[in-house]
């Protein structure tokens, strides 16, 4: 009887703690949904440009050009391969299609030398000084750029095999956008880690707002007149003061340990303020659904898992665009602010781009970072602030 009573005390405990239960119970089953998507969106597909620059020749009385014939021999050569996924896409000027692999919409560049039809020929003729020429452009760094690349070269090679009837000989040239070319893999993992550190700030931010409740000088606060804004902007401002602080230590110990920072500061630090407002705000739609820091501890774990797996702050993580706003990507990831800060910081870090080519970004983390405030605000005044 005595173990029957300990088993009905320690239940009724056990569904008092029901957030603690709540994460146990999930944990599992969440972790199974995360790898799930994982895998889903981590699924092979690579964009190929190219940018056909041949001039052609004239071939007893008939124009050839070889560069339009490698991109038939590209499309033709994708589709009856089903194991190499992916498409490729014809653009007018290399410029543009720069612009398209630094902003991510594609994974390579493939430029064909004007020459590329003269070099064929003269390869035809036995010409073992002729070389035809193309270039690859890409991000060094990003591994569907590395993978694309390789299948690129392959099918290069088959092609002009088959227009030469001789060995497979190509030039290739291969050209680094921003700093990718002297990037070492250390260097390249700096940029997600420095928004981790921002995401910490969901703890600290957290327990901040809702210590005031736990603490009852929430009470005090309230027959003080103060407003829901003089309270959370004031929190807020000390919390944001903790996030730059953070950011700037762990990119003084990326520096000291080798990182090679070429960035502009300032932009980082605009990037890093805007960034952890935004975890500020949402850790205040945790604060205000919890009374303790017990269950911050416990409740914070869940959003941080998904800013930290789903927004590539962890590792790179690709996902289906569902819609696009003036050419801007919007997929589930980016309802999350790591996932642009993230963005803004390879532009300007890695590819070398300046404060106009983050504006998409800015705009996006601002107008969420508005609806998380204005989310967790009302839920916490309604919840903690309200007079009865």
């Amino acid at each position: 009887m005595k173990t029957l009573s300990i088993i009905s005390k320690s239940l009724k405990e056990q569904i008092r703690s029901y957030w603690v239960l709540l994460l146990s119970l999930s944990m599992g089953p969440f972790f199974i949904f995360v790898y799930f998507l994982i895998v889903e969106s981590s699924k092979p597909l690579y964009t190929v440009l190219i940018a056909n620059n041949d001039i052609g020749v004239v071939t007893n009385g008939e124009q050839i050009n070889h560069g339009n014939y490698l991109i038939e021999y590209f499309k033709s050569f994708n589709s009856e391969t089903i194991s190499i996924p992916f498409t490729v896409t014809v653009v007018t000027d290399n410029i543009s299609g720069i612009e398209s692999v630094k902003k991510r919409k594609a994974d390579a560049l493939i430029i064909v030398d004007n020459s590329f039809s003269q070099d064929i020929d003269k390869r035809i003729l036995n010409d073992s000084t002729a070389l035809p020429k193309v270039e690859f452009v890409g991000d060094l760094t990003n591994t569907n750029y590395l993978v694309s690349a390789v299948w690129a070269n392959e099918i290069l090679n088959e092609y002009t095999l088959q227009a030469t009837h001789n060995k497979r000989t190509v030039e290739v040239s291969e050209t680094g956008l921003g700093t990718s070319a002297t990037m070492s893999t250390f260097d390249m993992i700096v940029p997600g880690i420095l928004i981790v550190s921002l995401i910490m700030l969901m703890f600290t931010a957290s327990i901040a707002f809702v210590s005031e409740v736990e603490n009852k000088t929430i009470m005090r606060l309230k027959l003080s007149k103060i407003t829901a804004f003089e309270f959370l902007g004031g929190i807020s401002m000390v919390q944001l003061s903790v996030g730059i602080v953070s950011v700037l230590l762990t990119l003084l110990t990326a520096i000291m340990l080798g990182f090679q920072y070429t960035g502009s500061i300032f932009i980082m630090i605009i990037i890093a303020s805007l960034t952890s407002l935004s975890i500020i705000a949402f850790s205040l739609i945790i604060a205000a659904i919890t009374e303790s820091a017990n269950e911050v501890l416990v409740v914070g774990n869940f959003p941080m898992f998904l800013f930290m797996f789903f927004t590539g702050a962890a590792f790179p993580l690709k996902s289906d665009t569902l819609f696009s706003i003036t050419n801007y990507p919007i997929n589930l990831q980016r309802l999350m602010t790591p996932t642009h800060a993230i963005s803004a910081l390879n532009k300007t870090l890695i590819m070398n781009m300046n404060l106009s080519s983050i504006i998409p970004e800015i705009i996006s983390i601002i107008v969420l970072t508005l609806l998380y405030f204005l989310t967790g605000g009302m839920i916490f005044k309604k919840r903690h602030l309200k007079l009865t």
